[in-house]
C-alpha cells in the first residue's frame, strides 16, 4: 500500500467507544502517513447514508479535552508523525455559532483521508469513500489527487474489548475544587488568555498545553516563548532550537489547529511576561511544573492592582520509554539528551584523503571532559592525535616552532636550560590579542603539519578512524582537515569547578580562561556530533559507544573511491 507524506484522519466513533480503540487506529494511520497527520473529530457522523454529511460543532467538554490528551499521548509512540488535532469545530459553551463555510487551508495539504468509520462488510466501500473525500475537501484544503482509506477492519474488531466501554480517561485539567465534575460538563470559554513555554522541538505534551489554551480562548491567545536569560538553566541549552525556528514551528501549528484565533507570539524574557502586566488577559494555562509560577504571576498582578487570572493546570504526559537520566515525562530535555551522539548535519567531503580513512575533530571548552572522551574512542579502536602533545613537541628545543617563537618573543621566555617557559610565554600573550595572534600564527600551522604526519602514521598502521583532540580546533581552522567535528559540552559552572579542582586556579581565573575560548554554543553551531560528560562515567561511555556505532555505519555506507 502507498505511503503518504500528509494525511487527514476523520474520527466518527463516539469518544467513549473510541478511546479503547485509539492505539490500533493510530498504528494503522502511522503505516500510511509518514510526516503530518491531521485529526478531525466528528463523533457520530455516518458515511453510510445517501445525504452528504456536513461538519457540525462539537461542544468542548472535559471529556473532549481528556480525549485530545489521550490521543496525543497515544501518538507519542509514533514520533516520526507530526500529529495535529484540528479544533475549528470544537466550541466552548459560550461560543457555538455556525461553523465557517469556507475551506480551511492547512500547512501540509492532506494527500490521503482516513477514517475509523465501519462499513457493514468491512470492505473499501466506494460510496463511503466518496462521501469521505467530499467531506474532507468541503472542510480542508487537500491535494487535488486525494486518496481515501477506510481503516476498519485493519485496526481491529468492531467491538472493543469487554469492559473497555466507558473507559475513564485521566483528567487533563486538574480540578480546582474537590467536588467531582462530570466528564460531560462544558468547558467555559474566555476572550483572551495566555500560555508560555520554551517550545523546543514541539512535541505532544506541548500540543496538549497549546490545544487546551486554544479551546479556552475565543478571540486571542498570547504565547510567550522563553528566550535569552530564561534558557540558561535549561539542560543542554546548546542544542535548543534558535528562537526564530521555535516560533516558526509554533506559529504553523497554532494557525493549523485554530485559524480563527489571533495569536500574539512574543519572547518571554522574565518569569512573568505579559501575563503579569496585561489587564485584558483572563486566563493562563500552566503545567504541573509551572503551576507555582502561575501563582506567582497572580500575586504579581494583585500587587499591581490587576485582577487574578483563572489558572488551568494541565497534567504532564508520561514518557513510558524514558531512559536512565531522562525525565519520566514527555519533555524537550529528554529529546535533547537523545540527540547526543547523533549526526546533526552532513559530514564534510574530503576527497583529498584516502577512501576508507575517516578523520574526526574532537573539541570542547576547557574542563568539558574532551580528553576522557578521546580515551574512550581510543578504547573503541580510534587513533588519537593529541594536539597538546604536538604543541609540546613543536616548542621543544630543535622543534619546528622553537626558533620562530624565541625570535618573536625574546630569550627571556626561556628557562636556564633553554627550554621555553610556557608559563612566562602564556602571561605574555594572555589578554593581549596582538601578541596572541603572533603566537598562534606561528604555532597553528606547525601543529597542523605535525597532525598530518600523524595521520600518515595512522594510515600506515591500518587505522580507519583518526581523532584529532584539539581545544582550539575551530579557532585554528583545522576543521578543513576532518570529516566531522565532535564537540563535548558541559555547563559552564561545572567546567569552572573542574578547572579549579584540576589546575588549582581561582574561580575568576577559570572564568577568564573560558571567556578567552569559543563558547560551547559557538562550537556546537559548527559541530556534526555533540556529546556530554555531565553524568556518570557509564552514561558517557554509552554515549560514545552510540556515536561510534553510528559512525561505523556511516563509514560502511559511504561510497568508496572518487
Amino acid at each position: 500500500m502507498a505511503v503518504f507524506r500528509s494525511g487527514l484522519l476523520v474520527l466518527t466513533t463516539p469518544l467513549t467507544s473510541l478511546a479503547p480503540r485509539l492505539a490500533p487506529i493510530l498504528s494503522s494511520a502511522a503505516r500510511l502517513v509518514n510526516h503530518t497527520l491531521y485529526v478531525h473529530l466528528q463523533p457520530g457522523m455516518s458515511l453510510g447514508g445517501s445525504a452528504q454529511p456536513q461538519s457540525s460543532p462539537v461542544q468542548a467538554t472535559f471529556e473532549v479535552i481528556d480525549f485530545i490528551t489521550h490521543l496525543y499521548a497515544g501518538a507519542d509512540v509514533h514520533r516520526h508523525l507530526d500529529v495535529r488535532i484540528l479544533l475549528t469545530n470544537i466550541r466552548t459553551k459560550s461560543c457555538l455559532p455556525p461553523l465557517p463555510t469556507s475551506v480551511q487551508n492547512l500547512a501540509h495539504p492532506p494527500e490521503v483521508v482516513l477514517t475509523d468509520f465501519q462499513t457493514l462488510d468491512g470492505s473499501q466501500y466506494n460510496p463511503a469513500k466518496q462521501q469521505l473525500e467530499r467531506y474532507a475537501t468541503s472542510c480542508y484544503s487537500c491535494c487535488p489527487q486525494l486518496s481515501s482509506v477506510l481503516l476498519y477492519p485493519d485496526y481491529g474488531p468492531a467491538e472493543p474489548p469487554v469492559g473497555s466501554l466507558g473507559v475513564h480517561l485521566p483528567s487533563t485539567i486538574r480540578p480546582t475544587s474537590p467536588v467531582a465534575r462530570s466528564a460531560k460538563q462544558p468547558v467555559r470559554g474566555h476572550r483572551r488568555g495566555a500560555v508560555g513555554g520554551t517550545f523546543d522541538r514541539l512535541h505532544n505534551a506541548h500540543k496538549v498545553l497549546l490545544s487546551v489554551a486554544c479551546i479556552l480562548a475565543r478571540e486571542q491567545l498570547v504565547v510567550g516563548v522563553a528566550d535569552k536569560e530564561l534558557l540558561k538553566s535549561k539542560l543542554l541549552p546548546e542544542l535548543l532550537q534558535p528562537y526564530t525556528e521555535r516560533v516558526e514551528h509554533l506559529s504553523e501549528f497554532l494557525v493549523d489547529i485554530k485559524p480563527s484565533l489571533t495569536f500574539d507570539i512574543i519572547p518571554l524574557l522574565d518569569p512573568y511576561g505579559p501575563a503579569g502586566s496585561d489587564p485584558s488577559l483572563e486566563f493562563l494555562v500552566v503545567s504541573e511544573e509551572t503551576y507555582r509560577g502561575g501563582m506567582a504571576v497572580n500575586r504579581f498582578r494583585l500587587e499591581n492592582d490587576l485582577e487574578e487570572l483563572t489558572l488551568y493546570q494541565i497534567q504532564l504526559l508520561k514518557d513510558l520509554n524514558h531512559k536512565e537520566n531522562e525525565e519520566d515525562k514527555v519533555s524537550s530535555s529528554s529529546f535533547r539528551q537523545q540527540m547526543l551522539g547523533n549526526l546533526l548535519r552532513p559530514p564534510y567531503k574530503r576527497p583529498e584523503l584516502p577512501p576508507g580513512f575517516y578523520v574526526i575533530g574532537l573539541t570542547g571548552i576547557s574542563g568539558s571532559g574532551k580528553s576522557s572522551v578521546a580515551q574512550r574512542l581510543k578504547g573503541l579502536g580510534a587513533y588519537i592525535i593529541d594536539s597538546d602533545h604536538l604543541g609540546h613537541r613543536a616548542y621543544a628545543p630543535g622543534g619546528p616552532a622553537y626558533q620562530p617563537v624565541v625570535e618573536a618573543f625574546g630569550t627571556d621566555i626561556l628557562h636556564k636550560d633553554g627550554i621555553i617557559n610556557r608559563k612566562v610565554l602564556g602571561s605574555r600573550v594572555f589578554g593581549n590579542k596582538k601578541q596572541l595572534k603572533i603566537l598562534t600564527d606561528i604555532m597553528w600551522p606547525v601543529i597542523a603539519k605535525l597532525a598530518r604526519e600523524e595521520m600518515d602514521q595512522a594510515m600506515a598502521e591500518g587505522k580507519r578512524v583518526c581523532v584529532i583532540d584539539a581545544a582550539m580546533l575551530l579557532e585554528a581552522g583545522w576543521q578543513n582537515m576532518v570529516h566531522e567535528v565532535w564537540t563535548v559540552v558541559i555547563p559552564e559552572t561545572e567546567a569552572i569547578r573542574r578547572i579549579v579542582e584540576r589546575d588549582g586556579l581561582s574561580e575568576a581565573a577559570a572564568q577568564s580562561r573560558l571567556q578567552s575560548q569559543m563558547s560551547g554554543q559557538q562550537l556546537v553551531d559548527q559541530s556534526h556530533v555533540v556529546l556530554s560528560t555531565m553524568w556518570e562515567p557509564h552514561v558517557t561511555q554509552r554515549q560514545v559507544e552510540k556515536a561510534w556505532a553510528l559512525l561505523q555505519k556511516r563509514i560502511s555506507e559511504a561510497p568508496s573511491g572518487p
